[in-house]
């Protein structure tokens, strides 16, 4: 934090005018004078020098666009989700289908999505197929996905991750 016009306790101090000019070094009483005559604020910028660097200027107005900036850096900013969908071995073709349109839609809206193929039994028997069908879901969403993670065998899932195409 920033001190503020009488939190100053350096004896003297640089200042700088609200323009960025230098006008040098002054004792304290005489720089807080100077800004009371501009009807503005002595602000310490760099309390570990020596002397410590006091700018003159309006520090409500300051403060105000640092959060106006920090506002704007946060609108700005894009959040990734991961999704996440999961499929079985023996999924028939409507729900395949519709599971990979659910796919295409996270990725178009610049989502990660994570596909997770998921044995029950004996299904595990099944490894060969299952990635099958991961190929198969990779083949389908090349337009608009590359793969963040090779289909992988972990425990009784075979998980794989689609990112958005740049």
């Amino acid at each position: 934090m920033a001190h503020i016009n009488s939190e100053i306790r350096a004896a003297t101090v640089r200042v700088i005018s609200e323009t960025g000019g230098q006008l040098g070094i002054f004792p304290l009483n005489q720089a807080l004078a100077m800004a009371k005559e501009e009807g503005l604020d002595l602000v310490e910028v760099a309390p570990n020098l020596d002397p410590p660097v006091c700018r003159i200027m309006d520090y409500g107005k300051f403060r105000y666009q640092q959060t106006k900036k920090t506002h704007e850096a946060k609108k700005k900013r894009t959040i990734i989700q991961v999704k996440e969908v999961k499929i079985r071995p023996k999924t028939e073709e409507h729900d395949f289908q519709f599971k990979l349109n659910n796919i295409r839609k996270f990725l178009i809206k610049k989502n990660k999505t994570k596909v997770s193929l998921l044995f029950r039994g004996r299904e595990i028997q099944y490894v060969a197929a299952a990635k099958n069908i991961l190929t198969r879901i990779i083949e389908e969403t090349k337009d608009l996905a590359q793969v963040e993670q090779e289909p992988r065998l972990e425990g009784r899932n075979m998980t794989m991750v689609l990112g958005p195409k740049n």
